[in-house]
């Protein structure tokens, strides 16, 4: 794989809360320009995202719940609605970590699948912040993910704990059936990092530094 090559890979991210629209106007000039997978945004750029992204194959992601997933699920479900009238293809929310390590296993799973019926078929990728939890609750994390429908498991915010880890994206390829896909986000910063992730299973790569990894420069700090 040549550095380019990972373009179809990039989710490219910008999910700080100083973002600007401005910040949102470059980064969606660099999706183009690369021909990212798609660019992740908060939910109130989204409008602005689509709008600059018109006539192009990249995709509109919104975040919901972020970073702590800690939100209603009426209110998520809500937040991915609007989301998505505004132009969102691909949902990324945040799971609830706190049922998770209470093993409340039934409600996280409602939780996503909330989410997962308002936005009527538009991808679900559940963010389980990998970095917070044991193997076993990956596992288990990743199991009600699928059996709520989510499309998408993806290893972290970047704002918590740890990012992916290679360890942790195999473990997620190895507790979904094929149907789901494997985002790795969080610190993923060159080229290196971001073809071992794929050869261990990852579809998509979050990443702040997508223009850095497929032009093969040296990325500043970030997502």
């Amino acid at each position: 794989m040549k550095p380019q090559d990972l373009a179809r890979y990039i989710d490219q991210t910008l999910l700080k809360p100083e973002t600007t629209a401005a910040q949102i106007h470059r980064l969606c000039s660099e999706a183009r320009e690369h021909h990212f997978k798609a660019v992740c945004i908060n939910p109130v750029f989204v409008r602005q995202t689509r709008e600059e992204l018109a006539g192009t194959s990249v995709l509109t992601a919104s975040v919901i719940g972020f970073p702590l997933g800690v939100s209603l699920s009426k209110i998520k479900a809500l937040e991915s609605e609007w989301a998505v009238r505004d132009g969102a293809a691909e949902i990324d929310m945040v799971i609830r970590i706190d049922l998770i390590k209470e093993a409340r296993w039934r409600e996280a799973e409602a939780d996503i699948r909330e989410v997962v019926q308002a936005v009527s078929g538009n991808s679900v990728k559940v963010i389980l912040e990998t970095g917070l939890l044991t193997r076993d609750e990956i596992v288990s994390a990743c199991q009600l993910s699928e059996a709520a429908g989510a499309a998408f498991v993806k290893t972290a915010t970047g704002f918590l704990g740890r990012g992916a880890t290679l360890e942790d994206v195999k473990i997620m390829r190895e507790s979904c059936s094929e149907r789901v896909q494997i985002k790795a986000s969080g610190g993923v910063k060159t080229f290196t990092q971001a073809e071992a992730m794929i050869a261990a299973g990852a579809t998509r790569i979050g990443t702040s530094s997508g223009v850095a990894l497929v032009t093969g420069t040296t990325a500043s700090s970030g997502y």
